[in-house]
Parts: structure tokens; C-alpha cells; sequence
């Protein structure tokens, strides 16, 4: 609910996930304890857009999040009753999908009276295919990449969520916006602020960079035994924030959730997948970082302040999927005495076996997980022995039946390997590359659309 602190009116927004397989009873905690105006859940990440879209391909009904029905079921009761209103990119590759399903919720729950609205416009794979773009990080045409593209998606702004919550929604499901948008939304509506109020922006960007990946900056991710220690993490609260008008913000947490939210633990975030404080990239400004201040007033109770912006640019970040081969992938253990050399025993075998069989592969890694997998062979020659060792290999190539022939070859070590091997697993997944290209912003048509119950 929005409240007033002494002259200062402030709006209470909750993160409700941090990523499409977040934990849902944190967010119906939010939204029983939290007394909030918004819950907000992040969902997208860049290679869960093309997943969903090859969803949407198989059954034009889904390309939502797969955790959307559970999300919703658990929550839409407590907010309804609460007044709080949702914002959501759980629609991913089909927000209109995403919002008939959400209606169809709420009406076996026996929610009537609600405004569902999908925000859509962020699919530009037309506009990308048929256009001259390079890819930002590689050079290269996407023009090449014709017939591998899976999807293409523009990282919208704040503007027609906006749009839709002065129109009376209250849930709003988006494709690909950009993260802090989510979070910036509702301030914008919640406050008037002009869409080319830069300052403003720039310190929403920062409430929405804090609070969008939920549990981190309330100890999830901090969390580091001996060094910085955070109780009771099985209970990990996610975080809420505070925002006055000036777009000032308390992160703080329900009393009773796990976690903590301090001083460093704010600092962290703030920092995190930043690379130019001075020039934060996104649709609505371009945000600098440099003069945030960070307070902790009182336990679990954080003041940020000090967010600033320039004007934003005149292209939009479109995140372009593509298929570029498949994985093979094949594991097995070795344990006991003479664990890791049976297990580099293993490794020769099967690289001598993928060259015999001539499997034919782009990339090709041998590990010990447990020993050389993260860091290499230089610092796994100083440590000491373990009593027991993964094998891992794992290849990229051009086609499934390839790819399967590497695990297949590491299973065949229950017989024809080393003594003692046990456990083997084997996969074969289909790759979604990513890369980028900017788009004009005037070739995006942001919209929204109703679904009612």
C-alpha cells in the first residue's frame, strides 16, 4: 500500500523472483507480510526468450514462463485481496499467451473484476532478418545467420508498462524488457515523473537494479561462511523497496524472512554485471552510478540515494538466438585409491575413441571435475589428491547423432574402462547462441492489450 511518512509519500514495490526458477514461497510471503503497492517478478534471462520462443513454435499457446500457473496460483489470492498490483516478464515469448492463462487463473480461483494486460512489440525478428545488421560482438551479417535464427528480441523500456497501469491494469505480463524497467514502471506512474526527467530515471534505474535479482541482495548471493556470514538461508527473504518521491529508496525485508540486507550486501549488487558505473546502458536513460550513496540506518534497513542519468539512447540492445550445433556430453566416477589416475585413464580412452570412430567436433573438453575442471592442470598439480573424481567430457558438433556419440562412448567405460567406475550419466542439448545488434528505436512498436476476467 502506498503510505505517507511525513510529508514524504512512499511506494512499497517487491521483488518476487530473480530468475524464471526462483523460489515462490518467498514472493507469497511478500505478498501476505510485505504491505505492498507492486510485486515484480524477473524472470527473463537472454537465452530463456529463445527457449520460450522454440516453445511458442511446438504450441503456439505456450512461450510463457513454465512457472507462470504455479506462480500465479500461489499469489494472485494474497494480492488480490491486498490491492497489490503484479509486474511480471514471465510472458517471455508470448505475453498475450501468458495473460489468456493468467485470466483463466484467476477465474477458477474465483477472481473476478481483474484487467490483465500483455505487453508486446519486443519481437523484432522480422525487422532484424530482412535489415542490414551486424552482430556487435563478432562483426558478422546476421543476414548469414538466416536460417539458424530462433528469435530476436528488443529490450523495451518503461513506457508501455506504464501506459498500461494508467490504464487501470493490474497485472501486466511483458516479453523482453529491460530488467530495472520493470521496477521503474510503477515509480513512473506512481510519481508522474516525464519520461525525460534523467535524474529521476536514474536513481529508479538504481532501485530497480537493486531489487531485480531478489535474493541476492538479501544475503543469497553475498553469503560467503567465515567471511560474511548471512543466517538462516534455507528462509531467505526477498527484498522490498521504500521509494519517496525523489526516487530515494530503503531496501529492507520482511522481519521475519531469512537473510540480511546491510551496507555490503547493497554495495554488491549495486556492482554486479555493471561494466561502466558512468554510463549504465538502458531504454529509458543512460544511468551513472558514481555519486551513489548507500546508509544503513538501522538492521535490515538500507538508504540508497544518489542515482543520476543522461538522456537515453537512440537504439535499443536486441538480444538475437541462434542454433549453433549441439552439445554431447558424457560423466562417470572413479573413487577410492588411485582415484584420479583410473580417471585420467578414462580420459585417454575416450579421446582415443572419438578419434578412431572419427567423431567430428568444433570444441572438445576433457575434465576432472573435482580436479582440473575450474582452474586447470597448472594449479591441480599442487593440490592434494582427492579420494574421488568426476570424469566430464563434452563436445560441440554439427549434429545430434555426433553429439550422442560422446556420451555413449563414456558410458561404454562400465565395461570397457578403467576398475571402478560408477554413476554415468549422458546428454545431448541442441545450442542457443546468443549475440547482439542494436536496433533504432523508432523501429519498435511497443503496445499493450487487455485480457479481462
Amino acid at each position: 500500500m502506498t503510505t505517507t511518512q511525513g510529508t514524504r509519500r512512499v511506494v512499497r514495490l517487491g521483488a518476487g523472483a530473480g530468475y524464471s526458477g526462483d523460489r515462490i514461497e518467498p514472493a507469497v510471503e511478500l505478498a501476505a507480510h510485505g504491505a505492498l503497492d507492486y510485486l515484480v517478478f524477473e524472470c527473463l534471462a537472454e537465452r530463456t526468450i529463445a527457449i520460450a520462443q522454440q516453445a511458442r513454435r511446438a504450441n503456439p499457446d505456450l512461450g510463457y514462463d513454465p512457472l507462470l500457473d504455479a506462480r500465479m496460483r500461489a499469489v494472485l489470492p494474497i494480492a488480490v485481496a491486498g490491492g497489490v498490483r503484479i509486474i511480471s516478464n514471465m510472458g517471455a515469448a508470448n505475453p498475450l499467451a501468458a495473460a489468456t492463462k493468467t485470466a483463466q487463473i484467476a477465474r477458477e480461483l474465483g477472481l473476478g473484476g481483474l484487467k490483465i494486460a500483455a505487453v508486446t512489440g519486443d519481437d523484432v525478428l522480422d525487422v532484424v532478418m530482412h535489415g542490414d545488421f551486424r552482430f556487435e560482438e563478432s562483426g558478422e551479417r546476421v543476414s548469414a545467420y538466416a536460417g539458424r535464427l530462433v528469435s530476436a528480441n528488443a529490450y523495451l523500456g518503461a513506457a508501455p508498462i506504464v501506459a498500461a497501469l494508467a490504464a487501470g491494469a493490474d497485472i501486466v505480463l511483458t516479453g523482453r524488457v529491460a530488467d530495472p524497467s520493470l521496477f521503474t514502471a510503477p515509480l513512473i506512474h506512481e510519481f508522474g515523473w516525464d519520461m525525460d526527467d534523467w535524474a529521476a530515471l536514474g536513481q529508479a534505474t538504481v532501485v530497480g537494479h537493486l531489487l531485480e535479482c531478489a535474493g541476492q541482495v538479501t544475503g543469497g548471493y553475498f553469503a560467503d561462511p567465515g567471511f560474511k556470514d548471512v543466517s538462516d538461508l534455507a528462509r531467505l527473504g526477498f527484498p522490498i523497496g521504500e521509494v519517496s518521491a525523489d526516487g530515494s529508496v530503503v531496501i529492507t525485508k520482511v522481519p521475519q524472512a531469512g537473510g540480511r540486507v546491510t551496507e555490503a550486501t547493497c554495495k554488491e549488487q549495486l556492482i554486479y554485471e555493471i561494466h561502466d558505473p558512468r554510463r549504465y546502458l538502458q531504454p529509458d536513460v543512460v544511468a551513472d552510478f558514481t555519486q551513489v550513496s548507500v546508509h544503513e540506518e538501522a538492521p535490515d534497513r538500507v538508504r540508497v540515494t544518489g542515482g543520476r542519468g543522461t538522456a537515453r539512447t537512440d537504439t535499443l540492445k536486441v538480444t538475437v538466438a541462434y542454433t549453433d550445433g549441439y552439445i554431447g556430453e558424457g560423466q562417470i566416477s572413479y573413487g577410492g585409491p588411485g582415484a584420479v589416475a583410473r580417471a585420467r585413464l578414462a580420459l585417454d580412452i575416450v579421446r582415443e575413441r572419438l578419434r578412431l570412430t572419427g567423431v567430428e567436433t568444433s570444441e572438445l573438453r576433457f575434465d576432472l571435475i573435482g580436479v582440473s575442471s575450474l582452474y586447470g592442470e597448472m594449479i591441480a598439480a599442487g593440490t592434494p589428491e582427492p579420494c574421488e573424481v568426476r570424469v566430464r567430457v563434452a563436445g560441440r558438433t554439427l549434429s545430434a547423432a555426433q553429439a550422442a556419440r560422446i556420451g555413449n562412448e563414456v558410458e561404454a567405460l562400465y565395461t570397457n574402462g578403467p576398475s571402478g567406475g560408477g554413476g554415468a550419466t549422458k546428454a545431448v542439448r541442441e545450442v542457443l547462441a546468443v549475440q547482439s545488434v542494436l536496433l533504432p528505436r523508432a523501429e519498435t512498436k511497443p503496445a499493450f492489450q487487455f485480457v479481462e476476467v
